[in-house]
């Protein structure tokens, strides 16, 4: 499996000749989506989830499809009858030869006065990665990769830590990093890869690393 980082909660990922992207928002690149066989959208955020993007992939392939929770579903179905699948918490389905476990109810609370939106995580091919989107959800599978939020309105660096420590990876990449500057990144590498206890990687927007 081969992973490609795109900006800010994307990714790309390809094994066999097909490609799975996770969360082409607003904050990625154009083009994200485009050339995936199947999506997965984690929540409804702008950072995650950009319709027109969405839209334009599923237009340029017409085999393309889409996975998400229902409060991005309704926005796509009706221009795209069976091609948008609501998924949940526990539910289990292939996209793109990729088998994938929804893990997850509700995004991080941001502050208590504002509600929370529904969030789901995607663990792929019996853990090999696991995408949480924008919460700290622990999947009861091992997980080999973890693609951890770094940093969010939502979070700070040391319940980040505690999070890759619970989960117990092989190994951590960083997503969710649009807002880092690259002053901050050192700081954020040097806790993350020396208390995590898994091994700490980044990858610059289009790098590739073989899973």
């Amino acid at each position: 499996m081969r992973l490609t980082k795109k900006s800010h909660a994307c990714v790309r990922l390809e094994k066999d000749g097909r490609t799975l992207v996770l969360d082409p928002g607003g904050f990625s690149e154009e083009d994200a989506a485009l050339g995936a066989d199947a999506l997965l959208v984690t929540h409804e955020h702008p950072d995650h989830f950009h319709e027109g993007r969405l839209r334009a992939a599923l237009e340029a392939d017409p085999a393309a499809e889409i996975w998400t929770l229902r409060s991005v579903a309704e926005q796509l179905t009706a221009a795209f009858p069976g091609r948008v699948h609501t998924v949940g918490d526990g539910d289990t389905f292939t996209a793109a030869g990729f088998d994938v476990q929804v893990h997850g109810e509700l995004h991080a609370v941001i502050h208590p006065e504002l509600p929370r939106v529904t969030n789901v995580g995607y663990l792929i091919d019996g853990g090999r990665v696991f995408h949480p989107g924008d919460a700290l959800t622990v999947p009861d599978h091992p997980v080999e990769t973890l693609l951890a939020p770094v940093q969010a309105p939502w979070n700070k660096i040391s319940e980040v830590i505690e999070y890759v420590r619970e989960v117990g990876p092989q190994r951590v990449y960083d997503i969710h990093d649009a807002l880092l500057t690259d002053l901050a990144r050192p700081i954020y590498d040097t806790h993350l890869g020396h208390l995590s206890g898994a091994e700490h990687l980044r990858l610059a927007s289009g790098a590739t690393a073989d899973l």
